[in-house]
């Protein structure tokens, strides 16, 4: 049984990018599409679809060779509006380089968007 899917979804992820594979498929919920929308917009993944097989659903993920590293932070910090630069530090190899996917009350957003917004919200993983 499945502990974290989240987890399992970008480790899946990353193995099938360390492999250069250019299709995985992970099992769906409506958090990793979410996540996955992000990593798409910021050019991580290509396109990815959902696939109704009866019971969660799968997505099925194009790669395209731009991750370096993606994982989830646990256990999920809560943050303020004026402390991702901390987070940033700490998940992050270099300043403007990758993203910090952040669960908000407004949604799931990079922490790009977030401090934009000017909200907080709890981490939910890094990808570079």
């Amino acid at each position: 049984m499945l502990n974290d899917p989240l987890a399992n979804a970008l480790s899946n992820i990353a193995n099938n990018e360390n492999v250069r594979k250019t299709v995985c498929t992970i099992p769906a919920s409506k958090m990793i599409g979410n996540v996955l929308r992000i990593l798409q917009k910021y050019n991580f993944i290509g396109a990815f679809e959902f696939i109704d097989d009866g019971k969660s659903g799968q997505f099925n993920v194009e790669l395209m060779g731009n991750i370096n590293s993606c994982g989830v932070i646990k256990p999920r910090h809560a943050v303020s509006k004026d402390g991702y630069e901390n987070f940033e530090r700490r998940y992050l190899p270099a300043r403007g380089f990758g993203i910090l996917v952040v669960s908000t009350p407004d949604g799931v957003m990079s922490h790009n968007e977030a401090q934009e917004s000017g909200t907080g919200g709890r981490l939910l993983a890094y990808i570079y």
